[in-house]
């Protein structure tokens, strides 16, 4: 279940980045600002693709500079397209297309020209049928209008001046349907294969042959909310300029071509050279390294052409794109694919994932690229860069999420470190290598007192409720003091100072740390109380020494830590402290250069593991720049009028030694006691700073025993045979009798 938890939130994240990054390619999509950007793309394919064959079925008479110098004249009068055309008729073509403009007479030889005109019904001639930018039109040969041989050449320029769509036909000004040049001359040609047009069930699109030419639409492709008035369709160009047979009109006059040479051939006559400014730039104009060349206006019509004669015979695919449904699905999925990659590489490492994100976008991008250039080749124009921007939006954004969840985790860490130590750890080179290294470090270890007997008497939420209440203050001090939480132990804290990064006021900071923290328990007990909960105290150990500290474990699991008998003896100490006590080793003491310490008494102890005795310090107060002193609590202890019977038994670690003692309360104050033993004259007392357990006996003059009470022998002089101890737990119903016996005992004694 929690596998599928965690699959689902994952995907929630995901879904949310995916849909987000395709809404805003989306809505770029739709303000057209990525239009150029896919014509640019749609170019370049169109360069890239194999070239095709010639198309033998189309021949260009070109008309250029050299023909009028051969003419010498500025231009070509009416006697010399008669003589061309009746050159042209005699090579059996199965079509004419005159791509000039011949609205008006051009003496001399009009006469012969509309003659021939009249006696060539497979010519077609042209009108501009779209105004241009001044609203001008240029109307057809008036003879071929009478005819019916006229056809309309104008073609679709796009904003950035290049030609990708071309007209079937279109609406003239009175609303009439002209068929284009292009359509007129291919349907004489396709007429004598028997194929004619026919009309799908919509009543709107056409079929000849084997192909259905779809009209374009107004989101066709990479266009967005484009005109698509008339009937117009994408231009599959065949190639570039230069890419149909083109013979001079010198050539055709002088009979430099063979008699043969225009049989069963759509002809097409108009100018190719510069300066008859009938030139347009197309999707093989541009070159990456070159200027662009641009392809002459009969060149443009012989495409259009060669297209329908190639679809309605030959089967050649026609240029169509998705609806606009899939094309969002697709550029869904791309930014899924871009979601989902840079998701799977979150874990790995910076350097292995900058390589293998890296690795997985180039070979994404290039499947991407791929295939939608092969399905171009087929005919099929599906969007290149919304999905390109949207996987690559998605891996940012996926990115950026993981960097900001990083973030937080880094914030998160801060809370336990300072922002020195996260930095060490998380930026240095070597900050998360496996290994340790020598160093001398303070370690500061503390302990909630009689935490563990509490906590058996609570509810485990209520012990949990209590330890965040406590770690949130304590965390709170030891970020202020730079201290490194080395780990938690139930209720205890190991915080280190001089790992990972050593200063020189190591020693003094984890000294004012800890008395800090002591002065914070003032405000964890507030806040308990409040809550109605137990108050707490706390025993602090410090001690100072050289210690292996690093990240001990593997690449699985890895632990910074300290690892070194001085970080055992620091445990030692702590164990002697009582409540609201700081105990300091020797070391630590000698490491404090520029503070001034109060120190409230000194003791030597043998700690278990250690062969000498050593001297530990209880610390009172630290001096500038600091200022931190614990209040001096002195106990007063009040005679009871009747002793109280106990019994109790001696903790060694976490284990009670089987031996039961005698013995008496015989003085209370407000945290401890005096105890009066039954022991032999050869029967030693506890040892100082040593901990017990002890049970009430005959309570309140019943023969019952009372719950479990927890004390640290106090190291305090007291005489033969006496002791006295610190409570360290006590529970309610036996912290309220001894309160009882405490203030009769006051009451008495005043």
């Amino acid at each position: 279940m929690e596998k599928i938890k965690k699959f689902l939130r994952e995907w929630r994240d995901i879904s949310v980045i995916t849909s987000s990054m395709t809404g805003f390619v989306i809505l770029l999509r739709f303000l057209g600002l990525l239009q150029s950007l896919e014509w640019a793309v749609f170019d370049q394919y169109m360069r890239l693709r194999p070239h095709e064959s010639k198309d033998e079925r189309i021949v260009i008479v070109g008309i250029s500079e050299t023909d009028l110098h051969n003419l010498q004249q500025g231009y070509i009068n009416d006697d010399v397209y008669a003589r061309l055309i009746k050159k042209l008729k005699e090579k059996k073509p199965r079509a004419i297309g005159l791509d000039i403009y011949r609205d008006l007479p051009f003496q001399p030889g009009h006469e012969n020209l509309v003659q021939v005109f009249k006696s060539t019904e497979y010519l077609v001639g042209i009108e501009k049928v779209v105004p241009d930018r001044n609203g001008n039109t240029v109307s057809a040969p008036p003879v071929l209008k009478e005819l019916g041989q006229v056809g309309a050449n104008d073609v679709v320029v796009d904003s950035d001046n290049t030609v990708r769509r071309g007209f079937m036909y279109l609406a003239d000004k009175n609303n009439n349907n002209v068929y284009s040049f292009s359509l007129y001359l291919a349907l004489l040609y396709l007429n004598q294969e028997g194929i004619t047009v026919n009309t799908l069930e919509d009543g709107i699109t056409w079929q000849l042959g084997q192909a259905v030419f779809p009209q374009l639409n107004v989101n066709e492709g990479g266009y967005i909310r484009t005109d698509n008035g008339g009937y117009q369709v994408l231009i599959n160009y065949r190639g570039e300029a230069g890419y149909f047979e083109t013979v001079s009109l010198t050539d055709i006059l002088e009979d430099r071509v063979p008699q043969d040479w225009g049989r069963d051939r759509i002809i097409l006559i108009g100018t190719v050279g510069e300066s008859f400014k009938d030139l347009f730039y197309t999707p093989y104009s541009a070159g990456l390294l070159s200027l662009p060349e641009p392809m002459s206006g009969v060149e443009v019509q012989a495409n259009l052409i060669s297209q329908i004669l190639s679809a309605a015979i030959d089967g050649r695919p026609l240029i169509h794109s998705w609806p606009e449904v899939q094309e969002y699905l697709w550029i869904i999925f791309w930014a899924l694919i871009g979601a989902i990659v840079s998701w799977q590489w979150r874990y790995v490492g910076s350097s292995w994932k900058l390589i293998s994100l890296g690795s997985t976008l180039v070979l994404s991008t290039g499947i991407l690229f791929v295939s939608t250039y092969t399905a171009l080749i087929w005919g099929l124009w599906i969007p290149v860069v919304p999905p390109f921007l949207a996987m690559i939006g998605s891996v940012s954004a996926i990115t950026a999420y993981i960097a900001r969840s990083a973030n937080l985790i880094r914030k998160t860490f801060g809370r336990y470190l300072s922002n020195e130590v996260v930095a060490n750890l998380l930026e240095s080179p070597d900050g998360l290598k496996i290994g340790g290294k020598r160093r001398e470090i303070t370690i500061v270890t503390s302990d909630l007192r009689g935490f563990t007997a509490l906590s058996e008497q609570l509810d485990p939420e209520v012990v949990v409720q209590i330890l965040n209440i406590y770690l949130e203050f304590m965390l709170d001090v030891i970020t202020k003091y730079q201290g490194t939480v080395d780990k938690f132990m139930g209720d205890g804290i190991v915080i280190l100072f001089g790992a990972p990064t050593l200063k020189e006021d190591d020693a003094e900071r984890a000294l004012a740390c800890a008395i800090d923290m002591q002065l914070t328990m003032k405000n964890v007990n507030a806040k308990l109380q409040e809550l109605d909960l137990p108050s707490l105290a706390m025993g602090i150990g410090i001690n100072t020494g050289e210690v292996v500290v690093g990240n001990i474990g593997s690449e699985k699991h890895t632990e910074y830590t300290v690892i070194g008998k001085e970080m055992n003896l620091a445990f030692r100490i702590e164990g002697y402290t009582t409540g609201k006590q700081i105990l300091i080793s020797e070391p630590t003491l000698k490491a404090i250069k520029n503070s001034h310490l109060r120190i409230d008494g000194e003791m030597q102890v043998k700690p278990k593991g250690v062969q000498e005795l050593i001297t530990i310090y209880d610390l009172g107060g630290i001096g500038e720049p600091y200022n931190l002193f614990l209040t001096k609590e002195t106990d007063q202890y009040f005679n009871l009028r009747e002793p109280i019977p106990i019994s109790y038994q001696i903790l060694e670690g976490k284990n009670v030694s089987n031996q039961i003692f005698a013995a008496y309360l015989i003085k209370l104050s407000e945290t401890g006691a005096e105890v009066k033993t039954e022991l032999a004259n050869s029967d030693p007392l506890p040892a100082p700073l040593s901990n017990i357990k002890l049970n009430l006996l005959r309570i309140n003059n019943q023969k019952q025993t009372s719950e479990d009470i927890y004390a640290k022998i106090l190291n305090k002089s007291a005489n033969p045979s006496h002791f006295y101890i610190q409570f360290t737990f006590k529970p309610a119903a036996e912290a309220e009798i001894l309160f009882q016996y405490l203030q009769k005992s006051i009451i008495a004694n005043n």
